[in-house]
C-alpha cells in the first residue's frame, strides 16, 4: 500500500488493471484520516463557543472573554504560511504530525486552565497547531491526488464542513451540560489519537532530502507581525476600540508597514516563506481573490443568519447549527456534483463563475428578509447562497494548487487558506460593525431604549422578556441590520465574480504530470 501511495504522490503514471483499484483504496484510507484531522480543526471553535458562558462563570475574567477566541485565531492565521513552507522544505508527514501533537497539547492544557490568563495562553498554543492542520490536509491531498481526480473528494470535504457546523454547537452544548466545560477541550484527544494513528500508519509520501536552505526567519517574523496587527484591527475595531482610535490606527500602520517589509524581504530571500513568483500566475492570484471574498461572505453569513432567525423568527438558540441546514446541505450537494463533473471532464472555469453569481444572488435575496419573512423563504435564500459556496469552496484550492509546481504545493495551500482566513476576519468585522451600528440606530430612532441599543445579540429567550413594543422595535432593528450586512456582502461578492470571469481554463494535471507551471496559466 505504501508503494502505491508513493507513486500517486510522485505524480508518476499508475499501472493499469488491479493496481489502479488498489491505489484508489489506499488513497481513500489516507483521505479518511485527513478528513478526521480536518474535522478536529473545524469542530474546536464551534464546540468551545457554546461552552464560553460556562467557562466565564467558572474562571471569571469576563473582560478578557474575546481573547479566548482572538488568541486562537491569531496563532492560527500567523502560523498558517509557516507550516506550509516547512512542509515544502522538510517533508509534509513529519510537519503535519507535529502540528497535530501541538494542537492536542494545547487542548489538554486548555482543559486544565485554572484562570482566564492561562486559558488564553493555552488557546494560543492550540491555535499554533491548528494552523498546520488545514494546510497539512490540503497540501497532502495535493501531493497524493492529481487535480483531475481531486473532484471525487470535494463532497467529502464539504460534508466534513457541514457536520462540523451543524454538530459543533450541539456537541458543545451536550458536553458542557453533562461533562463540564473542560471536556469541550478534552474531546479533541480521542479524535486526535485516531488521526495520529491513521496518518502514521497509512500515509507514506516520497522521502525528500532535507532542505539545505535556511528558514526565512525575517520574512516569517514580518509576516507574523503583519497578520497579527491586521487581525487585531478587524477584531478590536468597533468593539474594544473605536475605528478611528489611536490604537486601531497604530495597529493598521504596523500591519501595512510589516507587510510591505515582508514583500521586500521575500523578493530577495533564498527560500521565501511565500515565494512571490506564485502570484505571477494569473489563476493563482485570481483564486486568492475569490477565496478572500468567499471567506468574507461565508463567515459573515454563518454569524448573522442564526442571529436573525433567533431574534426575528423566534428560533431556539440550542439548535442554532440546524438553522444553517439548508445552506450547508446545498453546499455539500453542489460541491459533490462540481467535483464529479470536474473529474469526468477536466473543466472547471464555469464553477467559480456560477459560484460567485449564485453567492451574489443568495446574499441579495437574504438582504430582502424582514420581520415577515417565513423560515421556508429564508431557507430557500440560504440554499441559493449555499449552492454558490459549494461551487467555490474547494474549486479555489484545486485551481490554486494546479497553478504551481509540486514543490510549492504547501505554499499554495497555505496562501489560499490564509487569504480565506483573512477574508473571514474582515467579513465578520465589517459586516458586524455595520450590523451593530444599524441595530443601535434603529433602536434609538424607535425608542427602544438603552437596554437593547447597547446589545445587538439578544437571543429568543431574552427577547421574550421584553415589553411588546420594545421587542417589535428590536426585531425590526435586527432585520434592518441583516439587510445592510447582506447587501454589503453581495457587493463584495461582485468582486469575486469579476475575478472568476478572468480565470483561464488550464488543463488539470493528471497522473502523469508533475508540474503545474504551464505557460497558458500565466
Amino acid at each position: 500500500m505504501s508503494e502505491t501511495v508513493k507513486t500517486v504522490g510522485a505524480g508518476a503514471e499508475a499501472p493499469p488493471s488491479e493496481n489502479s483499484g488498489s491505489r484508489q483504496r489506499s488513497v481513500r484510507v489516507v483521505v479518511l484520516a485527513l478528513m478526521i484531522t480536518m474535522l478536529l480543526a473545524m469542530l474546536d471553535n464551534l464546540i468551545v463557543g457554546t461552552a464560553m458562558p460556562t467557562i466565564v462563570g467558572d474562571l471569571g475574567g469576563l473582560e478578557h472573554l474575546s481573547w479566548v477566541v482572538t488568541a486562537y485565531t491569531l496563532a492560527t492565521a500567523a502560523s498558517t504560511p509557516i507550516w506550509g513552507k516547512l512542509g515544502d522544505m522538510y517533508g509534509r508527514k513529519g510537519i503535519f504530525l507535529t502540528s497535530i501533537v501541538i494542537f492536542l497539547v494545547g487542548s489538554v492544557l486548555s482543559g486544565m486552565a485554572q484562570d482566564m490568563g492561562q486559558l488564553i495562553g493555552f488557546r494560543a498554543v492550540q491555535g499554533l497547531g491548528a494552523g498546520g492542520l488545514m494546510v497539512g490536509v490540503m497540501a497532502i491531498i495535493g501531493d497524493l491526488v492529481p487535480p483531475r481526480e481531486r473532484g471525487k473528494y470535494q463532497g467529502m470535504m464539504a460534508g466534513v464542513m457541514a457536520i462540523a457546523m451543524i454538530g459543533g454547537p450541539l456537541v458543545g452544548g451536550t458536553i458542557t451540560d453533562h461533562l463540564g466545560w473542560r471536556w469541550s477541550f478534552y474531546i479533541n484527544l480521542p479524535l486526535g489519537a485516531v488521526a495520529l494513528a491513521m496518518v502514521t500508519t497509512v500515509l507514506h509520501l516520497p522521502k525528500r532530502e532535507r532542505a539545505r536552505m535556511k528558514v526565512d526567519y525575517l520574512g516569517a517574523g514580518l509576516l507574523t507581525v503583519g497578520i497579527t496587527a491586521i487581525v487585531l484591527v478587524t477584531t478590536w475595531g468597533g468593539t474594544e476600540y473605536a475605528w478611528g482610535s489611536a490604537m486601531i490606527m497604530e495597529l493598521a500602520a504596523i500591519g501595512v508597514v510589516s507587510l510591505i517589509g515582508f514583500v521586500l524581504v521575500e523578493a530577495r530571500a533564498a527560500e521565501p516563506i511565500i515565494p512571490l513568483h506564485v502570484f505571477r500566475n494569473r489563476n493563482f492570484t485570481l483564486m486568492s481573490v475569490v477565496g478572500f471574498m468567499a471567506g468574507f461572505v461565508m463567515f459573515g453569513a454563518v454569524l448573522f443568519l442564526p442571529l436573525y432567525q433567533q431574534a426575528v423568527q423566534g428560533a431556539s438558540a440550542t439548535n442554532s447549527g440546524l438553522l444553517l441546514l439548508p445552506m450547508l446541505l446545498a453546499m455539500m450537494v453542489v460541491s459533490l456534483i462540481a467535483g464529479r463533473v470536474t473529474t469526468s471532464t477536466g473543466k472547471y472555469k464555469i464553477f467559480p463563475i456560477l459560484g460567485s453569481a449564485l453567492m451574489v444572488t443568495g446574499l441579495f435575496l437574504l438582504s430582502l428578509m424582514d420581520t415577515g419573512t417565513t423560515r421556508l423563504t429564508s431557507g430557500v435564500y440560504m440554499a441559493v447562497l449555499g449552492a454558490g459556496m459549494g461551487f467555490l469552496m474547494q474549486i479555489t484550492m484545486l485551481v490554486a494548487q494546479n497553478s504551481v509546481e509540486m514543490k510549492d504545493m504547501g505554499v499554495a495551500s497555505s496562501a489560499t487558506t490564509l487569504f480565506r482566513t483573512l477574508g473571514s476576519s474582515f467579513g465578520v468585522a465589517i459586516m458586524g460593525a455595520l450590523f451593530t451600528g444599524r441595530v443601535q440606530d434603529e433602536m434609538v430612532a424607535r425608542g427602544g431604549g438603552a437596554a437593547t441599543a447597547g446589545s445587538a445579540q439578544l437571543d429568543a429567550a431574552s427577547l421574550a422578556k421584553l415589553p411588546e413594543a420594545m421587542r417589535e422595535a428590536y426585531q425590526f432593528a435586527v432585520s434592518s441590520g441583516t439587510h445592510l450586512a447582506f447587501l454589503v456582502g453581495a457587493s463584495v461578492g461582485v468582486i469575486a465574480l469579476f475575478a472568476a470571469v478572468f480565470v483561464k481554463e488550464v488543463p488539470l494535471r493528471g497522473m502523469g504530470s508533475g508540474t503545474g507551471q504551464t505557460p497558458a496559466a500565466r
